[in-house]
């Protein structure tokens, strides 16, 4: 009796001695993941940045090429604009399978390979004779810049999962500012040596940046990600979505129809921004600005750029702290009200670049409020092709661009302006009125009932207990 006795508290003692050490050796290796990945994650964040601006002249920049082209062989400017339909189209709807495969391979190859095709499309675009052609080299442009913006955006939703927005969005402003240093260059090289060379030179040049920078992305572990802290809203073990069953939920669909009513005026303006100051008479008007008066058009074409980079990791913040879906009216709101005012004073010069700014203000951010939402939404693991799949919505916003702009050339561009200051407002209700309740109901049945009606069969791919409290 004594014996068993004296016996009985050491078999305890050493199960709670091990049970303690295995605590404290699971503590140990959350502290060794968190601390590697927070070492290395904001390289990772510089590194994806500097592949978004090498792609970005091939969008925001096209507006400078238009009418050299028109002008040597006189093509139609909407059959022109074709190439950048093309361009979006097949740099947005090709998004979900190298999303796929970031997510099964890692981002390295895919970065690199879209390098390449970028400086191959703008190199073809150089010595294009024919309609054709062009359309061959900018869709190939477009896969190239296509693979280099989803991976680094889906790459920065995985390294941040706590900061979705913020990293999201300041991944998404290389995209929207990294053109802004090179308006001016550019402008040059095609007034000095033509459209053809700037093309090339600047295509190569491009490329061969991406190539460099694309070598050192890399992809987080799962270890490292599920030691971050995260915020109570995101401590649920929530499923993981895969792309074909994100999309049989209604909270997608809605997403998705209000990204095509804010992408496709966007995408209008950025194709269009220097037809549009040719039709109200003040592109090539000066506009003072303290030592320097630059033409309205070049001007505006530089602080867009720079106003488009801005906005993306600011409302990306703004989200973060006071929800995605109260960010994105304030946003899309702002973005209805500047087309009210350009329609208004665009005939203005100085008018023309300020409203043009908010333009691009209002726009920007799209391209952070809806990876970040998705990814809020659908879980971490296949970010990069679930965020892949809604961003084809910009495509899909980008065949009605040829369509606006032949309303605008047999109209006016008031007329087109006026629908789209609707267009976004709607898109802004319904970030309140839709997208908000139908979000809240279906990430409480995530967490309570994965059988609900919004919620599809999801193969459970819960994550580890998160850790609530950062250090």
């Amino acid at each position: 009796m004594t014996k068993t006795e004296d016996s009985a508290p050491s078999t305890k003692n050493e199960g709670s001695s091990s049970t303690t050490s295995k605590e404290v050796a699971a503590s140990l290796d959350i502290e060794v993941a968190r601390a590697r990945l927070k070492a290395g994650r904001w390289w990772q964040l510089i590194f994806g940045v500097v592949c978004m601006a090498m792609i970005a002249n091939l969008q925001y920049s096209w507006t400078l090429f238009v009418t050299p082209i028109a002008d040597k062989y006189h093509w139609a400017k909407p059959a022109i604009q074709v190439a950048f339909t093309l361009f979006v189209l097949f740099e947005t709807w090709l998004v979900p399978i190298e999303g796929w495969l970031v997510d099964r391979c890692g981002p390295r190859a895919v970065v690199l390979t879209g390098g390449l095709l970028c400086a191959v499309g703008w190199g073809m675009s150089s010595i294009a004779s024919s309609l054709p052609v062009l359309y061959v080299a900018y869709s190939i442009a477009g896969i190239g810049a296509g693979a280099v913006y989803g991976t680094c955006v889906g790459n920065a939703l995985k390294w941040f999962p706590e900061r979705r927005g913020l990293a999201a969005g300041i991944t998404a402003a290389g995209f929207g500012a990294g053109s802004a240093a090179s308006v001016i260059p550019l402008q040059l090289s095609i007034g000095a040596n033509g459209y053809a060379s700037t093309f090339l030179w600047f295509g190569i040049g491009q490329g061969a940046v991406i190539l460099i920078f694309g070598l050192l992305l890399a992809q987080p572990s799962t270890e490292a990600v599920t030691a971050l802290p995260k915020s109570p809203a995101m401590l649920t073990n929530r499923p993981q979505f895969r792309w074909h069953q994100m999309i049989k939920t209604k909270v997608f669909w809605v997403m998705y129809l209000m990204f095509v009513l804010m992408a496709a005026p966007g995408l209008f303006f950025t194709a269009n921004l220097r037809q549009i100051g040719e039709a109200f008479k003040v592109a090539n008007l000066p506009v003072p600005f303290l030592l320097w008066a630059p033409a309205a058009i070049t001007f505006a074409l530089f602080l867009d750029k720079i106003t488009n980079g801005i906005t993306r990791p600011f409302f990306g913040w703004v989200s973060d702290r006071i929800g995605r879906e109260n960010a994105m009216f304030i946003a899309f709101g702002v973005e209805a009200l500047s087309f009210v005012l350009f329609s208004q004073f665009g005939g203005n010069p100085g008018a023309f670049v300020v409203v043009s700014c908010l333009v691009f203000f209002g726009f920007g951010e799209i391209y952070s409020l809806f990876p970040s939402t998705c990814a809020d939404t659908y879980g971490w693991k296949h970010a990069a092709g679930n965020a892949g799949a809604l961003y084809t919505a910009k495509g899909t916003g980008a065949l009605f661009v040829s369509m606006f702009l032949s309303l605008a050339l047999s109209t006016s561009y008031d007329t087109v302006f006026t629908v789209f200051a609707a267009m976004n407002g709607l898109a802004a209700v319904m970030a309140l009125v839709v997208l908000k309740p139908l979000r809240q109901r279906m990430m409480a049945h995530a967490s309570a009932d994965e059988s609900a009606d919004d919620l599809p069969a999801v193969v459970a791919e819960p994550l580890p207990q998160m850790i609530a409290h950062p250090k």
